[in-house]
């Protein structure tokens, strides 16, 4: 049997084949140089996903113009094959409808979850396998630990930029399939190494925003989209008393403190959403902390059952901390009785499972946050 090569495949990097997600940023673009430097066969696919605006032009976001440009340029460079694939349709309804849907029933979403649930990994995927590749090379900070074709996610080496949380809703198939060289590394060993490959992009900022959403600005998004989803509702104390009126509840995520335009004696915050009645909740921030959590459509992506009877740990948000935690599964829901209180947990975010080991914090799936 053939030794195994630098992404755990027994072939020799010129017979081996890998399809790598080109963004246009310097993670995808390093990604590329680093395989086609090690004598992988290579081929870029970059995603169009959205049309462009003035703003979203000038913005700093993946999968529009000058993107796809500069991927274009590093895939010339580095003398690879390219393809652009077209899937605006798809993430529009796959992605930005869902975004949309979301907000109006009062949950706050993440549609980087879907967007690599739906066409970055699920059209990529199928793409790369029509291609006979065998393996789709991506520029995540997740590291994949592979042993008997079994591959398991990790959270990366750099904690500020790992991404694991965003992948927690990748299928087993899709997970053996793929591979995160940038998993060891700091983010500005990646910038370094671009560098030195003297890629064009080495220097170039990291997308900020939803990438269909310039400036952060979510409701100018939904507005052009559903420009009736503004009505006026109530915003009620705990006690449910009427105490203000608010102009749509999109304007409004758990745990909100400013922009809320209610004075208080203490600092309020939204407590509820409740979409049905179009209402805001608001009090005082001890309302906030939580320590049970409901999920639903749970995504399983450790084979071993028995990580589940470890130290779990799971993360509510992508910014948050990992939370000591006890996880009781049933079928496709799970409930969540965290150890210590969190505070402004949102329906509509995921809730992801870790369990950690001599390898490091391991992930085992995950699923969305009901209640």
């Amino acid at each position: 049997m053939a030794k195994l090569n630098s992404i755990g495949i027994a072939k020799d990097p010129k017979d081996t084949l890998v399809v790598v997600a080109m963004s246009g940023g310097v993670d995808s673009s390093t990604v590329a140089a680093m395989m086609k430097n090690e004598g992988y066969n290579v081929i870029g696919i970059t995603l169009k996903l959205y049309n462009d605006s003035k703003e979203t032009a000038s913005s700093k976001q993946c999968c529009a113009g000058q993107d796809i440009l500069d991927a274009k340029r590093v895939a010339d460079k580095l003398k690879i094959e390219h393809k652009i694939l077209y899937y605006q349709s798809k993430f529009k309804e796959g992605v930005i409808d869902n975004f949309i849907d979301s907000y109006l029933n009062g949950e706050t979403p993440i549609p980087c979850v879907q967007c690599n649930k739906t066409v970055k990994f699920t059209d990529l995927f199928e793409e790369s396998k029509k291609l006979k590749a065998d393996a789709l090379v991506t520029g995540h900070y997740v590291k994949s630990i592979t042993d008997l074709n079994n591959t398991d996610m990790y959270r990366g080496i750099d904690l500020s930029r790992d991404q694991s949380y965003f992948l927690f809703n990748t299928t087993k198939d899709q997970l053996n399939f793929l591979r995160f060289p940038l998993g060891n590394l700091l983010k500005n060993e990646t910038r370094n190494i671009a560098r030195q490959l003297d890629l064009n992009v080495a220097d170039k900022p990291d997308s900020q925003d939803i990438c269909f959403v310039p400036n952060g600005d979510y409701a100018s998004v939904i507005e052009k989209f559903r420009p009736n989803s503004f009505s006026k509702g109530n915003i009620k104390s705990m006690n449910g008393k009427v105490i203000g009126v608010h102009d749509g509840i999109i304007n409004y995520t758990i745990g909100q403190r400013k922009g809320i335009g209610i004075s208080d004696k203490n600092p309020l915050y939204v407590i509820k959403i409740i979409a049905d009645r179009n209402e805001i909740i608001v009090g005082n921030k001890e309302h906030l902390a939580k320590t049970k959590i409901s999920l639903k459509d749970l995504n399983i992506i450790t084979t071993d059952r028995d990580d589940f009877n470890k130290e779990l740990f799971v993360k509510v948000r992508s910014t948050g901390r990992l939370i000591k935690a006890k996880v009781n599964i049933t079928n496709t829901s799970a409930n969540v009785n965290l150890l210590e209180e969190e505070h402004g947990i949102a329906p509509g975010q995921a809730c992801v499972f870790y369990s950690k080991n001599n390898l490091g914090y391991k992930v085992l799936g995950g699923g969305w946050i009901t209640s």
